[in-house]
């Protein structure tokens, strides 16, 4: 009997927590994700922001430091992402990165941890598009009230092109 719990101790400590790829929440998130980065990001429409991220939004960048809230997340976004005609950039999540694990209080779920890679092309000038740096992403979702509210992110491991 003591060898039945201990493989079964063992085998239970190997499972994963993430999320199938086919499945719901994954799914959202995934949708989540791709509204912040195809439409807000690469497309420079940040009216999306105003409901997919909580006002006290924490954003930690390897690079660019820490931001406190939404509306100076929103105000950076423009000024360095889209204030600049002569600068375009665009990211592009690696195909297969995305990773998703639930988050539950007594067994309800109350937000998830997304993980994954996405890479950066830059145009300056009307150039066309290089690569630009690589890096992994960690953004935490709470459930608000039924609606997913990204409420932390990390940006971290930034690869320059050509050295990853």
């Amino acid at each position: 009997m003591k060898n039945i719990s201990l493989i079964l101790v063992l085998f239970s400590c190997c499972l994963s927590a993430q999320e199938h790829s086919e499945a719901d929440l994954f799914k959202t998130l995934k949708q989540k994700d791709s509204i912040i980065f195809e439409v807000g990001f690469n497309k420079c429409d940040a009216t999306v922001y105003d409901t997919l991220i909580a006002n006290d939004l924490e954003f930690y960048h390897d690079q660019g430091g820490i931001t406190s809230s939404r509306e100076e997340f929103v105000q950076t976004f423009k000024k360095n992402i889209c204030g600049n005609t002569n600068f375009k950039s665009r990211r592009e999540l690696v195909e297969h990165s995305l990773e998703v694990f639930p988050m539950y209080k007594n067994g309800t779920l109350y937000g998830a941890l997304q993980t994954g890679v996405h890479k950066f092309y830059e145009s300056f000038n009307g150039k066309p598009e290089v690569a630009g740096s690589t890096a992994r992403f960690a953004h935490l979702w709470l459930l608000d009230n039924g609606s997913w509210i990204l409420k932390r992110v990390i940006s971290y491991d930034h690869i320059p092109p050509g050295t990853e």
